[in-house]
């Protein structure tokens, strides 16, 4: 396979689920079955194209395989904006998940989303995020990755709100794109800093720029404006991957059909935040990467907390879901590129195989989204259970599930950074995140599938799923075992500094001011970096028993998590546990109140920003009918009275006076004079001849 054909399948990978969108949203009611088998055929096509860079990618041994950049909108008379493709490893790895995991939901919906009466429309905002997600994906530049990176927010606000007469779910559907827009004015504000001051959006020239200092100078209250770039970019991630304060949106996401929780709110559109910040991670500086890191290691413990008491099946897996996200962002924080990026590569795997396997348990429980309701379900869904507990496994970092390998990696990362540097609240967080997952992710087992049934009713109609809902979860299940095994990301896909990109970027054939000074200077920052590489890398003895030590308390605290829970909900023949959770929640009531209202974050938003904007939006109505009404109905009152005025000027003075007037003065006049016509000849001469003397009298006069 040649780069040209690399470029072909990429193009592929993009076009074909557009052409297919694009098709089924004019003809999707005159489509077989509204073109669920289209869209799924689609999306089958794509992961096999997905699958051939993938494996082309770790055959060649090389990390970029293409770089396409064309002019795109020209931006004055000499500035050209640029777009292009950028194929490389990490790429090839997101383009397998977000194609997979797509693929599985498609069919997945077949099952599910049956009857449903916008059965068309729901595969068309499949289409519309997958398509949207791999453009993203694929996008060399910040102004393509900003362009989809919206389209992917509007997809998101389509699918949420799928089922739009719920009231639940169409303000959970407003709630998503507004919290995430705002993050993305911070990340806009970040692209326009760096086009000022750069004067391209190539990820090449972002980076030839931090290489050659045309970021440092100072900006907005003491900060570089890298750092101040940065910042903006990555509120955007924040926004995106529902991270702390920004969270809000992602638990009451959920109102949408299952499966859009599995595609959207667990595998990929979260993810696109954490892969903007990997992709980027040489772009930010250390202040930023401090930022980040703490706002990952606060999301992470803060969420973990509020899926202790959730009695939805779906809202323990969304707070667990931005728990991860918190994982992954606090990874990067420190550095750990590949840690990161691995974690959120088998997350994808296991928290789809939950979120798809909840939709199976919630369609055999006829809807029912409380554990409290639940019980006993292994009896009636063997395979789902299976599968459901080995994705639980992964996610709780049980050896040698995938999530074992990737969270592993994290903790480690976030000890040697600590170790090195200090931040131990970094550790606190990382380390006592992997025990409350375990034990919140014990919990839900047990409620839904162990003990006795809570609903007979229910129950007893529960059945295992069809096997178009069956054959993702196996799948996804599989990849939870195997996904991680043999430090294959690693391997595949290693951490680049900044200038490492510039140079295979620039060997792809894209040239530029920026990156010909920064490739002039690379044998002296490369050279640097290899350095620190050494210094921090696995030969560092701290780093090594960092690594080590993260392993052997991981396991602990995941074994200590899982016991608590078997202990807490594990039903003994009485029909009770060992320790009485409810018990625990009465002694400690303040604390569990707390985290049932998910620390009240909801209420006191609403209080301080929605009523204050109802506030604000009745003061603008009752000024807009007191004081603008009464000056537009004052205006309208003086155009009245004017209008009175000039009417009447315009009746008795211009009608009355000078046109009516001027017109019967004109009349009496020739009235008047009409009596000096009497039409005799002889009175006419005698009248002229005693004018004439009158004349020549006058005259005489005069001349005497």
């Amino acid at each position: 396979m040649n780069d040209q054909l690399v470029l072909n399948l990429a193009c592929v990978i993009f076009l074909l689920p557009l052409a297919c969108f694009a098709l089924m949203a004019v003809f999707h009611e005159r489509i077989p079955r509204h073109g669920d088998w289209l869209a799924t055929t689609a999306l089958g096509v794509t992961l096999a194209c997905a699958i051939a860079i993938f494996v082309h990618a770790a055959m060649t041994g090389r990390n970029l395989l293409v770089n396409v950049t064309f002019d795109w909108l020209p931006l004055g008379m000499t500035n050209m904006l640029k777009g292009g493709i950028l194929v490389d490893r990490l790429t090839a790895v997101m383009l397998v998940v977000v194609t997979l995991v797509s693929f599985l939901v498609h069919l997945f919906s077949v099952g599910y989303m049956a009857g449903d009466v916008r059965y068309g429309r729901y595969y068309c905002g499949l289409l519309l995020f997958t398509t949207s997600m791999l453009g993203l994906v694929l996008a060399n530049n910040l102004i393509y990755l900003y362009i989809f990176w919206e389209l992917v927010g509007l997809s998101s606000y389509l699918l949420i709100g799928h089922w739009f007469e719920k009231k639940s779910a169409s303000d959970a559907a407003i709630k998503a794109f507004i919290t995430t827009r705002l993050g993305d004015v911070g990340m806009f504000i970040g692209l326009m800093i760096c086009y000022w001051k750069v004067g391209s959006l190539q990820y090449a020239d972002l980076f030839a720029a931090v290489q050659n200092g045309v970021l440092s100078g100072q900006g907005f209250a003491g900060y570089d404006w890298q750092t101040l770039a940065g910042l903006g970019i990555f509120f955007g991630a924040m926004g995106k991957s529902a991270q702390f304060p920004l969270h809000v949106w992602l638990p009451d996401a959920m109102e949408g059909p299952t499966p859009v929780s599995a595609l959207i709110h667990a595998a990929t559109m979260v993810a696109a935040g954490v892969y903007l910040t990997g992709r980027l991670l040489p772009f930010f500086s250390p202040p930023t990467l401090i930022f980040i890191a703490y706002i990952g290691g606060i999301t992470a413990i803060f969420a973990a907390t509020i899926a202790l008491v959730q009695d939805d099946i779906k809202k323990v897996l969304a707070y667990s879901t931005v728990s991860q996200l918190g994982y992954m962002i606090m990874a990067l924080g420190v550095g750990g590129y590949v840690s990161g990026l691995f974690h959120l590569t088998t997350h994808a795997m296991f928290k789809a195989c939950l979120f798809l396997g909840s939709g199976a348990v919630i369609h055999a429980m006829h809807h029912e989204q409380s554990m409290s309701q639940y019980g006993g379900l292994r009896h009636k869904m063997p395979w789902t259970a299976t599968f459901y507990i080995m994705a639980t496994l992964a996610l709780c970092g049980v050896p040698p599930f995938a999530g074992f390998w990737s969270k592993d990696l994290i903790l480690g990362d976030t000890l040697a950074f600590t170790m090195q540097h200090g931040h131990w609240f970094l550790v606190v967080a990382g380390f006592g995140t992997a025990f409350l997952t375990a034990f919140y992710m014990t919990r839900q087992v047990f409620l839904t599938f162990f003990g006795a049934p809570r609903n007979e009713h229910k129950f007893e109609h529960a059945h295992e799923v069809a096997w178009q809902m069956l054959l993702p979860l196996v799948i996804l299940g599989t990849l939870s075992l195997v996904g991680g095994l043999g430090g294959w990301f690693e391997k595949y896909n290693p951490k680049l500094d900044g200038i490492t990109q510039i140079k295979a970027i620039a060997e792809a054939g894209y040239q530029s001011p920026l990156v010909a000074t920064a490739v002039a200077a690379a044998h002296q920052v490369a050279a640097a970096a290899h350095e620190g590489a050494e210094g921090a890398g696995e030969h560092n003895p701290v780093v090594a028993q960092a690594h080590h030590t993260a392993m052997v308390l991981s396991i602990v605290l995941a074994f200590a998590g899982i016991g608590l829970g078997v202990l807490m909900y594990r039903e003994r023949k009485n029909g009770k546990a060992l320790l009485n959770p409810d018990a625990l929640a009465r002694a400690f009531r303040p604390v569990y109140v707390l985290l049932w209202n998910k620390y009240f974050f909801d209420e006191i938003y609403n209080a301080v920003f929605v009523e204050t904007t109802h506030i604000a939006a009745r003061v603008c109505a009752v000024f807009d009918r007191l004081v603008i009404d009464s000056v537009v109905n004052f205006a309208g009152l003086m155009g009245k009275v004017g209008a009175f005025v000039v009417d009447m000027l315009d009746r008795l003075v211009v009608d009355g006076l000078m046109v009516n007037g001027s017109a019967r003065a004109a009349g009496f006049m020739g009235n008047e004079l009409s009596y000096a016509q009497t039409g005799r000849v002889r009175q006419y001469l005698l009248l002229m001849v005693l004018g004439i003397l009158a004349l020549s009298g006058v005259v005489l006069v005069l001349i005497k």
